[in-house]
């Protein structure tokens, strides 16, 4: 059995997908990728292919009509056969150092006597023409290099997300949660980052570099004017992770933070993306999702709205909007996200 299998989710990716999978084969015979075309109307099917007969036993081509990034994730688990699961999008690609670091900790704690639910790496915004490269750590919030359970766990600062990025998740503890993400929706990474943290027991932080999220490519998904004339799709993705944790009952006090953390900054980056819409329909919008959040769960409202950035974005008027904005942008100049 393998011990990690790699979906990676592609559509009209000829262009760049070969240095995300050839990264991805770095891992070996311990690995399986599993190269999922969406329907796509170029050659990356064919470049699939040519993958999967010149690396039989590692890479699987998989085609599919088109459903979207959650439906190719969806699809990607289906075949998984690794005891590991990792989504790394084709844009993207794996350090090859940290990689090796990584597969060596599965395999560590697969022989090991504790059951390991998730494994926590860094990862770094390989952002377009900027010179310093942020890089996402978690050393004053996590123990390094052992499991460890919520017990042990510190905050995370305000500048800290766990994203999809950061995580490989067990891929038995992935179908017992039951993760399901829509189709022809954006933004569904937060899910899977998400849902299944509320049935995670044990982690293990690894200090490396391992992800490389690239940012700034043409009409990429993350860019702020596709996010904000995708907004519904955000918003929908922002209200299931709203009933998600309002339906968790019996979480561990930690772990409901470190939910609620991740519920924080989806929400400002929704509320923010609507005010930069500019339009009544979306200051209506925003108004809603609040509402939306309040109605599923007071707790959660109230912990998310009191919250520094909960106050930033709900500032008052059209002067409070604008400084809403203005603070965001710092910070996005800061962290070099989007």
């Amino acid at each position: 059995m393998k011990v990690l299998s790699i979906a990676v989710p592609c559509y009209n990716s000829q262009e760049y997908m070969r240095t995300c999978i050839e990264s991805l084969l770095k891992g070996g015979d311990d690995v399986e990728i599993l190269v999922v075309d969406d329907g796509s109307k170029d050659d990356t099917l064919k470049i699939a292919k040519e993958y999967e007969e010149k690396y039989p036993g590692i890479v699987k081509a998989i085609h599919q009509e088109n459903k979207g990034h959650g439906g190719a994730v969806n699809t990607g688990l289906a075949h998984a056969t690794g005891l590991y699961f990792k989504v790394v999008d084709s844009d993207d690609w794996l350090n090859e150092e940290a990689y090796h670091k990584a597969i060596d900790v599965l395999k560590k704690c697969i022989g090991g006597p504790r059951t390991l639910d998730l494994l926590i790496c860094n990862y770094v915004y390989e952002k377009v023409g900027a010179k310093h490269k942020t890089v996402m750590r978690y050393r004053t919030a996590l123990p390094k290099d052992k499991i460890f359970g919520w017990d042990e766990v510190g905050p995370l600062g305000n500048s800290h997300y766990l994203l999809m990025h950061s995580m490989i998740y067990r891929t038995e503890l992935l179908h017992t949660c039951g993760l399901e993400l829509p189709e022809h929706t954006f933004y569904v990474d937060n899910l899977v980052a998400f849902v299944p943290l509320s049935f995670v027991n044990t982690m293990y932080y690894l200090d490396v570099n391992l992800y490389r999220y690239y940012i700034g490519r043409e009409g990429q998904s993350v860019s702020e004017n596709v996010m904000i004339g995708r907004i519904d799709q955000q918003l929908l993705v922002n209200k299931l992770m709203i009933d998600h944790i309002a339906q968790q009952k019996n979480l561990h006090k930690n772990q409901r933070n470190y939910m609620l953390h991740m519920l924080i900054m989806i929400t400002t980056v929704s509320s923010i993306f609507l005010i930069q819409a500019k339009t009544e329909e979306s200051y209506q919008k925003k108004v809603d999702l609040w509402h939306y959040m309040k109605a599923a769960d007071r707790k959660v409202y109230f912990c998310v709205r009191v919250s520094l950035l909960g106050r930033l974005c709900n500032l008052p008027g059209k002067g409070g909007r604008q400084v809403s904005v203005a603070a965001y942008k710092v910070v996005q100049k800061i962290y070099g996200f989007n």
